[in-house]
């Protein structure tokens, strides 16, 4: 019992705004810089998911000319793996001191996939805050959840005021933050200090502080969660409220599940999963064929007698990707399970 699932598209958030920025000017108006605008660990707890579309055509490249962005985004996306994260709490923060001009907020948390696209039609950013930090810049921050914000019109913030909780609402149909920073009214990437549509892999002088930009290095692709199940899963029900049924003695299969972010075409992945006397029960292998916003893999055995042999399993999961010839491993992690 093993093979792929499908993974969820990741689909363009509609924002506002959009006038002509001169380049020029930047100097005549400092640019605030940026903390960090999330209070999670980025590529342990919370992940960014895209970056700014720099394709000026159509198809997207994020600002390394990689392809972690989709056509015409206009912000980063800090994503926790799922609803049962969400549920934890995870502060959005403001990232630099200002005012706030404007929030949202009463959209309930749930993809605009069930709710359907006529429901989220020019709501499309959910629950948010609009920061003014002076000299023509300002910070929005979407898809909030619903009853968090926690500031108000004409209020004063500083860097690392809470503005609310990391949700769901809106155009969105994975939990998280959807951060845009505009000078004069036009959007610029954080990591570039340039509009988007200057393209990609130019010299740069990033908004971000240092700490901030230590934070948010790079990261080509990673793990969302991992774990035993007692049956097939999907993404939804593996991302979901609440973890999938964990595997006893007398589950009809064992089966160990992996969740992941940013794979590439070309990416090798491996399962293999372990029984209690360290023999291979269930092996997976293949290379994908196109990148993959999210996508979740599974191996495992139906249950071949009355029930399960006493002892601890074990699930491994392996991404390695050829970069520059050389072999890069993307993800490595392994879980293990107890049977009594």
């Amino acid at each position: 019992m093993n093979g792929p699932r499908p993974n969820l598209p990741v689909l363009p958030l509609i924002l506002l705004f959009g006038m002509a920025w001169p380049a020029a000017l930047a100097a005549e108006d400092p640019a605030p810089r940026l903390a960090l605008p999330v209070a999670c660990e980025i590529g342990t707890h919370c992940v960014v998911q895209n970056y700014l579309d720099h394709e000026p055509g159509p198809g997207a490249k994020d600002h390394t000319c990689g392809p972690l962005s989709y056509d015409g985004h206009r912000g980063i996306d800090i994503r926790l793996p799922g609803l049962r994260h969400m549920a934890q709490g995870v502060a959005v923060l403001a990232a630099a001191p200002g005012t706030v001009l404007r929030t949202r907020d009463g959209e309930p948390d749930v993809s605009f996939r069930e709710r359907g696209q006529d429901a989220v039609r020019g709501r499309e950013a959910g629950n948010g805050v609009v920061i003014d930090h002076g000299n023509d810049w300002r910070t929005q921050y979407s898809h909030l959840q619903n009853g968090s914000i926690a500031v108000e019109p004409g209020q004063r913030v500083e860097a690392g005021t809470r503005l609310g909780l990391i949700g769901l609402s809106g155009k969105s149909e994975f939990p998280h933050l959807h951060f845009a920073v505009r000078h004069r009214d036009r959007v610029l990437d954080p990591f570039t200090g340039r509009p988007p549509e200057s393209g990609c892999g130019q010299n740069s002088a990033p908004l971000w502080n240092t700490e901030a930009q230590a934070a948010l290095a790079y990261r080509a692709g990673g793990l969302l969660d991992a774990g035993f199940a007692a049956g097939p899963v999907d993404l939804k029900s593996a991302l979901g409220r609440v973890l999938p049924a964990a595997p006893n003695s007398k589950s009809p299969a064992l089966v160990f599940w992996t969740a992941a972010w940013g794979l590439r075409a070309g990416d090798r992945e491996s399962l293999r999963v372990t029984g209690q006397d360290g023999a291979p029960i269930a092996v997976w292998s293949g290379t994908l064929e196109k990148n993959k916003a999210q996508s979740l893999r599974y191996a495992g055995r139906k249950r071949r007698g009355a029930a399960w042999p006493a002892g601890t399993y074990r699930g491994e999961y392996r991404v390695t990707r050829e970069t520059d010839g050389r072999t890069m491993t993307i993800i490595e992690t392994s879980r293990e399970v107890a049977l009594p």
